[in-house]
């Protein structure tokens, strides 16, 4: 039996990854349905306005659909688009707890603030360890387009 309902998770999930597959296996581990939140092209593109992402946000929902059904086979999930790091998490109790990395555990706790003030009930936030390459440095998309490490994390 699943932890929770309704869990949340996110990310721009240009270059899937190692890391990703950590955050959507813990979400689906303890959720029995898992709200995805995948930032738009513009929001990404404001968080990060140095980077350039290699996927739309079309292209990318579809290379995270297809990687959640080969890696995680028949889960119960919803893509949302996100345009801030909200998404539905705020709007109402149906969210229960969310998923995050380390580095993003902040934004989770922002999101607990703005429930509250809208008079509902704080998420579970769960946090997964932070996913390392070989150099012992955080797995991410913007060091996979650098060049220097694969998806799993490894020196290339």
């Amino acid at each position: 039996m699943k932890s929770f309902r309704f869990v949340a998770t996110g990310g721009t999930f240009d270059i899937l990854h190692k890391g990703h597959y950590a955050l959507l296996s813990k979400a689906f581990q303890v959720g029995g349905h898992v709200i995805i939140g995948v930032t738009s092209d513009e929001f990404a593109l404001q968080r990060k306005p140095n980077e350039k992402l290699i996927y739309r946000y079309c292209e990318r929902v579809k290379n995270l659909e297809e990687a959640i059904s080969s890696k995680f086979g028949k889960v119960e999930y919803t893509i949302s688009k996100l345009d801030n790091i909200y998404g539905p998490t705020v709007l109402s109790n149906r969210v229960e707890a969310i998923v995050s990395s380390y580095e993003t555990k902040s934004n989770a706790s922002e999101i607990n603030i703005i429930r509250k003030k809208r008079g509902l009930q704080p998420l579970k936030i769960i946090t997964i360890p932070t996913i390392r390459s070989q150099d012992a440095v955080k797995i991410s998309s913007s060091r996979i387009r650098a060049g220097l490490i694969d998806e799993d994390g490894k020196l290339i």
